[in-house]
């Protein structure tokens, strides 16, 4: 065996053993939407006297980091998000009102005296904790002189819960508590008042044994009272916490029952194994040894792609996973393409032997599955770059996929067929026949693309049905799109449709739009707070039992407004991108003929969505662009086999260079789809509504895009080619050969 052969089996064997530890050694990194909890996402803005910035809030970051804490979360996640945005993670925490209470509280936090019981009638007068308007001094402590503050309890004392702060200011405290000590006992001056946002979290009244003019020395007191623990623990997490630099608006807010998380997981892990079973049984049918040793390698791609991404620290969320579970069959795309010029080449000269055949499919392979790659690359970095939240996890994802599939096909693939192929006959192998797809396409020759002004008409019909739904139903926006809130509840009894949306409307929303199926109501409206949720899970209960929520999504109008932006820029620069790289790696006119065939599979999907009702939500938009990835993907394959039969020949010849290219492919393009769509059904299958439906977009983008390849991108690049004046490829130069002396042997 040669020294390269070597050099790549080490290499294949580190990448594994590597992976293999990796994997056992790091515990991967759940999101919330699969280990439940709350997801808030501020934006800081501009205050009377602080600019909202970057500095500014990272500050706010820390006030918030110092509340997490404080409310005892496990494994919290608080990172900011551009300048202005803050993205707070609290795992476990279910009830997103109280959090955000909590973390979200804004402005300043100080101490005042009491002057007075203010009147009802005066609005300014903040209230009490007993709802009793106070009217309060100017404040004589700032948030900034707060050492720190805690709840604990004394079982000897019998006081129950307190709550302690200390002071870096001891004798403001002093001053301040002397004073108020000399008044009556029952005189509301006697209070001190502790307000945050504007708002009195408490008003507590001096002991009786603190003496008049000496007030509590020390720099610390005790805050007690009738207070459980929960009342304790949220006085000092909003005391120990202070104020914060900036005001903070909530823009989004997510919260996921732990259950729908295990249900994803199981979801995703199921469509996993059923589409990896399928995936393999079909490329061994297909190509034998040759599959059998792929389907290997096709495992190792999944164990190089999970241990990279526990290494990076990445977070794994649902479209995530999906991402993940649909490149098990993107994967196997590589080997197809190798697999098929290996045919070719053994077909074209049998006697030169199977191994040295395949040698030859990797080595002509390497243009399309490079360029191929490139693309989804391509569609992957928008989604990281224009994304956010899982959109962006999925992004990540899909990036690591690619170039895990380049590491399984070009390196581990080939190490094992080189070191079996070679010793199996050309039946076993699966490379020593064409295959029933190649050998009648052989036969047969159709002229696919003598018709080819009837494809175009026949695409522009479909794009015409496509945007009749769009015009006359409109698209079902998502919450991430239009702004409002989103709430799934489960139940224990099925509740009717009309049942529901009445009980809805009983709670006071009868314009929200209400969906109920066996065990499930979901509700979206533009307004709805906290206590709005919990009326409406009150009025569903006395229809359907138990109900729990599953999942609270709250999007801000001037986030749902940024989202859709974003989205239709990435959609943009994504198809630009795309042409950019096929006009310089290809010819302008494939570059457009690609991206105009890609329009027409958007316009088939978004059609779809549209008749059906279907939501058009972050899951859809990690879909669209994995759509936009897949389907260039299929046409640089086309394209490059084109480039390839049409060097040196005419430029009249296109028509029949592109239908010979589009033959050449079609055993590529539906052995690879198949893999792809064996995925997708399972995860339409096993994957619950919202998987369901990122299945059902990919199965009509995979089907439209690999049908748009052929019978729309071809044609348009036959049409478009009389504008190009740039002569077809040249052919390449012949190599030198020279005999060597004394040996039969050429160069």
């Amino acid at each position: 065996m040669s020294r390269a052969p070597v050099w790549r089996a080490l290499a294949a064997l580190a990448v594994i053993v590597t992976s293999i530890i990796l994997t056992v050694s790091i515990t991967p990194r759940l999101g919330l939407d699969l280990r439940g909890g709350t997801q808030l996402v501020f934006e800081a803005r501009d205050s009377p006297t602080v600019r909202a910035d970057a500095e500014s809030a990272d500050r706010a970051l820390d006030v918030l980091r110092r509340r997490a804490d404080a409310l005892g979360v496990v494994d919290p996640t608080l990172v900011r998000s551009g300048d202005r945005r803050i993205v707070v993670e609290l795992p476990g925490i279910l009830d997103p009102s109280r959090a955000a209470e909590v973390i979200g509280r804004t402005a300043q936090l100080s101490i005042h005296p009491v002057l007075a019981l203010a009147q009802e009638s005066d609005q300014a007068a903040p209230r009490d904790e007993s709802g009793q308007r106070l009217e309060i001094g100017p404040a004589a402590i700032s948030g900034d002189d707060i050492r720190g503050a805690n709840h604990r309890t004394d079982p000897q004392s019998g006081l129950g819960w307190t709550v302690k702060i200390d002071f870096r200011d001891a004798r403001a405290w002093q001053r301040l508590t002397g004073t108020t000590a000399c008044e009556a006992l029952e005189d509301p001056k006697r209070r001190i008042a502790i307000v945050l946002d504007k708002k009195i979290i408490s008003s507590p009244r001096l002991d009786p044994s603190i003496p008049c003019g000496t007030g509590i020395p020390g720099g610390s007191t005790d805050i007690t009272g009738s207070f459980g623990y929960e009342e304790a623990r949220n006085l000092a997490v909003l005391i120990q916490g202070g104020a914060l630099p900036v005001p903070l608006d909530l823009v989004e807010q997510r919260s996921v029952g732990p259950t729908l998380g295990a249900d994803a997981i199981d979801a995703s892990a199921k469509a996993a194994v059923t589409g990896l079973v399928l995936t393999t049984l079909f490329i061994v049918v297909v190509y034998r040894l040759a599959g059998l040793l792929a389907a290997v390698a096709l495992a190792t791609y999944g164990l190089i792609s999970y241990a990279v991404l526990v290494a990076m620290g990445a977070t794994f969320t649902l479209p995530g996973l999906a991402g993940f579970v649909l490149a098990i069959g993107i994967a196997i795309d590589a080997c197809v393409l190798i697999f098929e010029r290996g045919r070719e080449e053994y077909g074209r000269d049998p006697r030169r032997g199977l191994r040295p055949a395949l040698d030859l499919g990797f080595k002509h392979a390497w243009s399309a599955i490079a360029d191929s790659n490139v693309t989804t690359l391509i569609a992957a970095a928008i989604l990281f770059w224009l994304a956010s939240g899982p959109v962006k996890g999925f992004g990540v994802t899909l990036g690591i996929g690619v170039l895990a599939s380049l590491v399984s096909a070009m390196l581990i693939t080939r190490v094992l067929t080189q070191a079996v192929i070679g010793r199996a006959g050309p039946k076993a192998s699966g490379i020593g026949s064409a295959g029933r797809i190649r050998s009648w396409l052989t036969r047969r020759n159709p002229a696919i693309m003598a018709p080819r002004r009837w494809w175009l008409a026949l695409a522009g019909g479909l794009v015409a049905v496509a945007l009749a739904g769009i015009l006359t139903q409109g698209l079902n926006f998502g919450v991430e799109f239009t702004g409002g809130r989103a709430v799934e509840f489960t139940t224990s009894g099925t509740v009717p449709g009309e049942v529901a949306r009445r009980a809805v409307a009983d709670a006071g929303h009868p314009s929200a739009v209400v969906h109920s199926s066996a065990g499930l109501v979901s509700i979206r409206a533009g307004q709805l707070t906290p206590e709005d949720v919990t009326r409406i899970q009150d009025a569903l209960s006395g229809h359907a039992g138990e109900v729990s929520k599953r999942r609270d999504e709250f999007i801000g109008p001037s986030m749902g407004a940024e989202l859709r932006r974003d989205a239709a820029i990435a959609l943009a620069v994504a198809m630009a991108a795309q042409l950019a790289y096929l006009a310089v790696r290809f010819r302008w006119t494939f570059g457009l003929a690609a991206v105009l065939a890609l329009l027409v599979d958007v316009a088939v999907v978004l059609g779809l969505f549209a008749w059906l009702g279907k939501p058009v939500d972050g899951i859809f938009l990690a879909a669209m662009l994995t759509i936009v990835g897949y389907s260039v993907n299929d046409k640089v394959v086309v394209f490059d086999r084109v480039r390839e039969l049409w060097t040196g020949k005419r430029k009249h010849d296109l028509p029949e260079v592109v239908n010979s290219a589009i033959l050449q492919t079609v055993p590529r393009t539906i052995n690879t789809g198949l893999g792809a769509l064996f995925i997708l059904g399972a995860l339409a299958v096993f994957g619950g509504d919202s998987l369901h439906n990122f299945a059902i977009a990919l199965v009509t983008g995979i089907v439209a895009g690999t049908l748009s390849s052929s019978f729309v991108a071809g044609p348009i690049a036959i049409a478009l080619n009389r504008f190009d004046r740039k002569p077809p490829p040249a052919p390449p130069r012949p190599r030198n050969v020279r005999a060597r002396e004394g040996t039969g042997a050429v160069l």
